[in-house]
C-alpha cells in the first residue's frame, strides 16, 4: 500500500539528504546539526561512538584518509510515532572511496531514532551493520 508521507516524514527524509549531501562536501558543522548532542552510534563492524562530538571526528578522520570515505545512508521507510515526538527509520548505507563512488567497499544496513525537539527533527541512536564489501573495505577487521 502507498500512502502519502507525513510533513514529520518528509522533514526526516529531507533532514537525511541533508546530512548525506554535508557528508559528501566534508561539511561537519552541517552533518553534526542533525544529530542530539548525546548520539549514541553502534558503526558497522561494532564500535561504539558516544557524542555528536565523537561522531563528527569519525567523519572527518575518513574524510582525511587517502583516498577519503564517502558514507551515505539511503532511507527505505520512516516510521513516525503519532504519540511521542520520536520516529524509526531504516534502509541501507554504504561507504565509498572519494575516488570511486560507484563501487562500495562497504555496506550494509541501519536504523535510526529520531526525536523532534522544538520543531526540529534529530538523531539520537543509530545502528549500522556491515552486510558486504569490496577492497580495502575487507581488510576492516569487525569487534570480536
Amino acid at each position: 500500500m502507498n500512502t502519502p508521507s507525513t510533513p514529520a516524514e518528509q522533514a526526516i527524509r529531507a533532514a537525511r539528504q541533508a546530512q548525506n549531501e554535508a557528508i559528501a562536501r566534508s561539511d561537519f558543522d552541517a552533518v553534526a546539526r542533525h544529530w542530539t548532542e548525546g548520539v549514541t552510534i553502534r558503526r558497522a563492524l561494532g564500535h561504539a561512538v558516544d557524542g555528536a562530538e565523537a561522531a563528527r571526528q569519525v567523519l572527518e578522520q575518513a574524510a582525511q584518509r587517502r583516498p577519503a570515505i564517502v558514507y551515505a545512508r539511503i532511507p527505505d521507510g520512516v516510521q513516525v510515532s503519532g504519540h511521542w515526538p520520536l520516529a524509526y527509520e531504516e534502509g541501507a548505507w554504504s561507504a565509498c572511496l572519494a575516488s570511486d563512488l560507484a563501487q562500495p567497499i562497504q555496506s550494509g544496513r541501519y536504523a535510526a531514532q529520531w526525536v523532534c525537539r522544538g520543531g526540529t527533527w534529530l538523531i539520537r541512536s543509530e545502528v549500522f551493520v556491515a552486510l558486504g564489501g569490496s577492497g580495502p573495505g575487507l581488510d576492516m577487521a569487525a569487534l570480536p
